[in-house]
C-alpha cells in the first residue's frame, strides 16, 4: 500500500494537469466561434442565389484581406466559389467584418436539398498544419427532394 499510494497520487496529478491544459489551451476544432463567426447564412438555413455571406473573422484567418468560400451540393460537388473580403483593417488579432456573394444554380430534381457552405482560412504557406475551415450545413430553396425516412417501419 505504501508503494502504490505515491503512484496513484502521481497519476491523479498528471490527469488533473492534462485536463486543465486541454481546457485552457486554444481550441483545435476548426471554425470555432473564437476564430470566425458567421451572421448569415445561419446553420441549416434555406438559401437561394445570389447568396450574401456576412460575419467576422480574426485577422489571421485572412491573407491580403481575403479568404476563399465554397458552396457544395449534397454530394460535395462545388457549385460556387468566391472570395470573402475584409471590411476593415485585417492586420490585427481582433475580429474583422467580412462579406462575400456567391451566385449558383442547383438542379431542382437533385437527390437532396442539402449542401455546405465552407469558409476556408487563407493559407498561403500551403502547410497543412495552418489549414482550417468552417463548414455550415445549408438547404437549397426550390429543390424537390424525396422525403427523408424517419426510420420507423409499419
Amino acid at each position: 500500500m505504501k508503494k502504490t499510494l505515491p503512484i496513484i497520487i502521481i497519476i491523479l496529478v498528471i490527469a488533473v494537469l492534462g485536463v486543465s491544459w486541454k481546457l485552457t489551451r486554444p481550441s483545435d476544432q476548426p471554425g470555432q466561434a473564437k476564430i470566425i463567426r458567421v451572421d448569415s447564412p445561419r446553420l441549416n438555413q434555406t438559401i437561394s442565389s445570389p447568396l450574401t455571406i456576412t460575419g467576422e473573422a480574426r485577422g489571421n484567418w485572412y491573407f491580403e484581406a481575403s479568404f476563399p468560400v465554397v458552396l457544395t451540393n449534397w454530394d460535395g460537388l462545388i457549385i460556387a466559389q468566391g472570395i470573402a473580403q475584409a471590411k476593415g483593417d485585417w492586420m490585427t488579432t481582433g475580429f474583422v467584418p467580412f462579406e462575400a456573394t456567391l451566385t449558383f444554380t442547383v438542379d431542382k430534381n437533385t437527390y437532396s436539398n442539402r449542401g455546405f457552405l465552407i469558409l476556408k482560412k487563407d493559407n498561403p504557406s500551403g502547410l497543412p498544419e495552418h489549414d482550417d475551415a468552417l463548414e455550415i450545413p445549408i438547404m437549397f430553396a426550390g429543390v424537390t427532394a424525396p422525403p427523408i425516412s424517419s426510420g420507423i417501419r409499419r
